[in-house]
């Protein structure tokens, strides 16, 4: 089955984690959200690519989910003594990441080719992309004016208030070709449970993603998304602060109206805690799946991925 996972954070990596455990070598491609991408110590630093990529390699720091286990911080520690701002902490392995990205980039190498250079020399066996190969930067409105998304996230570690996000540059990117061809043999679509507005939302802002999407739904291919916010909480980072912020419910079936608003799914999976939605996705006009959502280990994922496959199969 060729299945096809948009995904940004750790929620997205550790269901895209499952998915590659449940399915045969090279049948997952990962579409990642670059959003959050920028520069640090004029290097390109990718959170979300390479959070998903050190996940699907096995080296990810098991305890927080993102970085690479056993890391060390010299580089970081000689900066600071260097009177340089380390507000964004890059570990000593994780900048060899980044220093082989930008070098690669610098050489005129596509953004997506040097994302599948790096699959290949981390043994990765499944595809990820990049959402475009052009530059698409998170930008996020607070009350005290307009903050890039990682300063935001980061160095304010999301205190403020969001009112307002845009993703500047979608409009001047595209899809690329490789996203094009994995969603024109796509099997399946999972929507993972990362953020609904930064993660997921600039994917699909890309020009091009969202007609390829619905071309795959339209020869038949299911898309089911899964709910990061579960009993009225994210499981991780503040998508259920920036949905109310932003005037939506902060609920599973907050997630649930703006993807069916959008024409994004067939099915929505919900944990067991928020069973009591059920109906209220329904009448969305989605199926709804009832499930541990919920990825505590590698056995929780796996059988995740395996309960959302099952939902892209059509109805008996």
């Amino acid at each position: 089955m060729r299945v096809v996972c948009l995904a940004g954070g750790v929620g997205g990596a550790k269901l895209a984690d499952g998915l590659q455990r449940a399915l045969e070598p090279g049948e997952l491609t990962v579409v990642v959200n670059t959003g959050d991408d920028f520069e640090r110590h004029s290097l390109l630093v990718c959170p979300d690519q390479d959070t998903v990529l050190y996940t699907l390699a096995g080296i990810a720091e098991p305890a927080q989910g993102w970085g690479i286990a056993g890391e060390t911080w010299q580089v970081m520690s000689q900066l600071a003594r260097l009177g340089e701002e380390t507000w964004f902490r890059l570990g000593d392995k994780d900048v060899a990441t980044h220093l082989f990205r930008t070098e690669r980039l610098r050489g005129g190498k596509r953004l997506s080719a040097v994302a599948l250079e790096l699959c290949a020399a981390l043994d990765v066996p499944s595809r990820i992309l990049p959402m475009a190969d052009e530059p698409v930067r998170t930008r996020v409105r607070t009350d005290d004016g307009w903050l890039d998304f990682q300063d935001y996230f980061v160095r304010l570690r999301q205190a403020p208030e969001v009112r307002e996000v845009r993703f500047e540059g979608a409009d001047l990117s595209s899809i690329t070709p490789e996203v094009e061809e994995a969603l024109a043999g796509a099997e399946a679509i999972v929507v993972a449970p990362s953020n609904p507005i930064v993660s997921i939302g600039p994917i699909l802002a890309v020009p091009g993603i969202d007609e390829a999407i619905a071309a795959a739904r339209a020869r038949g291919v299911r898309s089911v998304g899964v709910s990061g916010i579960v009993g009225g909480k994210a499981l991780r980072g503040p998508a259920d602060r920036m949905m109310a912020s932003l005037g939506d419910e902060p609920t599973a079936l907050g997630v649930a109206r703006r993807y069916a608003s959008m024409g994004l799914l067939d099915v929505f999976v919900l944990d067991r805690l928020d069973e009591s939605l059920a109906r209220d996705v329904i009448a969305l006009g989605l199926e709804v799946v009832v499930t541990e959502t919920v990825m505590t280990d590698v056995g929780a994922r796996v059988q995740l991925a395996r309960d959302v496959l099952a939902a892209t199969l059509p109805p008996a």
